[in-house]
């Protein structure tokens, strides 16, 4: 009442009042330096309020570019809030935007992503390593670089086609090929070798392929992938060792050369801007799998985000194990470490946790990214001290259960921080992070980086709007509805398939993610499920993950390390849909068990509604390579169709 009576003085007399925000401890490139608390307060004073976002470029800078003035920031303003406008919802939406806006003008948007690795490259090519985990070799970003420069010239001499084949797991192959084919001029497609084969001949055939860049123990391996004939392989395993004189030739040339003349020798220009850069096939939950196209200026934006929320030097290191099909192994393991300038330390797989383990103790990791399915697995038999070294855990592709992060960080003394994005989003548009360090003055601020069961804050450069799921109306940003993204990270539609585009982006440019969540007064984002993981039970919307959480608390299934249960939803004659559970435990007979489970359900408060009525005991939960849950082969399981 107070401050509405001094601001309503002031006002009365047409007086602007400026709010200088206190000093505060906050994440680099903040959207906002008051607490939403004191936000919300300040925002009930009763006058019209014009947003304004303030952008620092040295908080978002690349090390590949020029050091932008420590002075030097970006102004944006709003539109007025009026009436009952003036809210904290529609302020944080606001300043969102003018985020989004701000940071469309950073310099390094408009750049080729090949022509960014060549400046990478360069600047960081004698001080960071990639570590090959299969055999412990070693080598410099800059040798890397040159071996890449050499099998582009091949695979520019083989194929006419924009579009270039990859299959290799993580590891200095992966990387080479994929910056050769950047560096070739040509379009990479890490295809998803763990698909069905119909899956792979689509992607394959939708994608114009002739060439694929493999090795020979892959095609060994891979005894049912649809190879073409011998003569369509690139195989790197056999070239790069007879490619050591014009390796060598490169290297010194990379050296001596500057970025722009070795740029213009390869034939890469320096800006990509919205022309395709890399086609990521989805995993396909119905139908043929969605080919996602992202720009240049989708995978710049992202790297810039990423790293500007990260802030890792130049000594730190990044696991790698998460396969380059998968949008977070390509963007974050591949090519965001060779612009950043961090040490990459590769293993094909991520399940064999023991090696892994042992990999981050001996190269001192600072960063390991993974999924929950497969953060699981480090629950037993990793000893407590290899993963001292580690800063931060990361998980996303799925949500993070609460029991999973309490088990990890109970084992290892380590906080996991969920992410979330999809490969739309190039893939990372939200995560947590450990918390900034408070300012010894008093009177400071003190802005929190990480909230349990959210998903983080958004990155900078990113607007979100809520609608409802299915009337599509406007919802405060803090109500429980569709997320919509809209971003310079934000795909560009999907390969030769206008109608599947139209139903996910509208003429603005807004992402409809397919996610239900909100926001909070802090601006962390809650996904409260999948809109195809809810089942529609009686009139009211039912969120599987949900239910999963209180099943494996019910059961005592904290500790596994491995998926055991899975809910979904089948449909109902008398209430729309039915609850279904999908179990790999032993026990005795399903009707019993279901029976016991739903009375322990209810004693924990669950909603009736929500208990489901069948068990199908199953001898292991089916998860996709990327470590999510397969839904499709479950909703097959619980129809009987398996």
């Amino acid at each position: 009442a107070a401050l509405r009576k001094a601001v309503a003085g002031k006002t009365a007399q047409d007086a602007v009042i400026i709010f200088l925000p206190a000093q505060a401890a906050c994440l680099n490139a903040p959207l906002c330096t008051i607490p939403g608390m004191r936000l919300e307060f300040l925002l009930k004073a009763g006058c019209p309020v014009l947003p304004l976002h303030v952008l620092h470029p040295r908080e978002v800078a690349l090390d590949i570019g020029p050091r932008p003035d420590e002075t030097a920031v970006v102004m944006s303003f709003g539109m007025l809030l009026t009436g009952e406008d003036v809210t904290l919802a529609s302020y944080q939406e606001s300043l969102l935007e003018l985020c989004r806006q701000a940071f469309e003008t950073h310099p390094a948007l408009p750049l080729h992503l090949a022509y960014a690795l060549i400046l990478g490259f360069k600047r960081h090519g004698r001080n960071n390593v990639v570590v090959d985990g299969k055999d412990d070799k070693e080598m410099g970003f800059d040798t890397i670089f040159a071996a890449a420069i050499a099998l582009s010239r091949v695979i520019k001499s083989e194929t006419a086609r924009e579009r270039v084949g990859i299959v290799l797991p993580p590891g200095l192959g992966g990387l080479i090929a994929n910056v050769a084919v950047l560096l070739a001029g040509k379009i990479p497609v890490n295809l998803n070798f763990t698909a069905g084969r119909a899956a792979i001949e689509f992607a394959m055939k939708a994608s114009g392929l002739d060439r694929l860049v493999t090795a020979d123990p892959v095609v060994r391996k891979m005894q049912t992938f649809p190879w073409p004939p011998t003569r369509q392989l690139i195989l790197v395993e056999r070239l790069l060792p007879r490619m050591k004189t014009k390796i060598g030739l490169w290297l010194a040339l990379s050296k001596l050369l500057p970025a722009s003349l070795l740029a213009a020798l390869l034939g890469v220009p320096r800006h990509g801007g919205d022309r395709e850069a890399l086609l990521l096939f989805t995993s396909g939950s119905s139908g043929n799998p969605k080919g996602v196209v992202l720009t240049h200026r989708n995978i710049m934006a992202n790297v810039i985000q990423f790293g500007s929320r990260l802030g890792l030097k130049s000594d730190d290191a990044i696991l790698g194990s998460l396969p380059l099909f998968h949008s977070f192994g390509c963007t974050v393991t591949l090519w965001y470490p060779v612009i950043a300038g961090v040490d990459l330390v590769t293993y094909p797989s991520p399940l064999e946790t023991k090696r892994l383990a042992e990999l981050v103790e001996k190269h001192s990791v600072s960063v390991m990214l993974a999924t929950p399915t497969f953060l699981r697995g480090w629950l037993r038999g990793v000893p407590r001290e290899s993963l001292t070294s580690l800063k931060m855990v990361v998980t996303g592709a799925e949500k993070l259960p609460a029991t999973v992060a309490e088990a990890f960080e109970a084992r290892f003394g380590k906080r996991v921080y969920e992410g979330y994005g999809l490969t739309e989003t190039s893939p990372v548009s939200n995560v947590n992070l450990p918390d900034p360090v408070p300012l010894a003055e008093e009177g400071h601020a003190w802005l929190p980086a990480h909230r349990p069961g959210s998903v983080g804050q958004l990155l900078p450069g990113l607007a979100v709007r809520i609608t409802e799921p299915e009337g599509g109306r406007r919802l405060s940003v803090h109500q429980s509805g569709m997320i919509w993204f809209k971003g310079a990270n934000v795909f560009h539609g999907y390969h030769n398939d206008p109608k599947r585009t139209a139903d996910v982006k509208d003429e603005d440019g807004w992402f409809r993610t397919g996610d239900i969540g909100r926001l909070d007064l802090d601006g962390f984002l809650y996904i409260e499920g999948r809109l195809s993981r809810f089942s529609k039970i009686g009139g009211e919307m039912v969120p599987h993950e949900t239910v999963e959480e209180a099943i494996i608390k019910a059961m005592g299934l904290e500790n596994e390390s491995a998926r055991k249960i899975a809910v979904v939803g089948v449909p109902d004659p008398e209430k729309g849909e039915a609850l279904i559970l999908i179990s790999a435990m032993t026990g005795g007979p399903e009707n019993q068990e279901i029976l016991d489970l739903r009375y322990r359900l209810l004693e924990k408060g669950l909603p009736p509604l929500w208990i489901p009525k069948k068990m199908i005991r199953v001898s292991d939960i089916p998860i996709l390579s990327s470590g999510k849950l397969d839904v499709q082969s479950c909703e097959k399981l619980a129809r009987g169709e398996v």
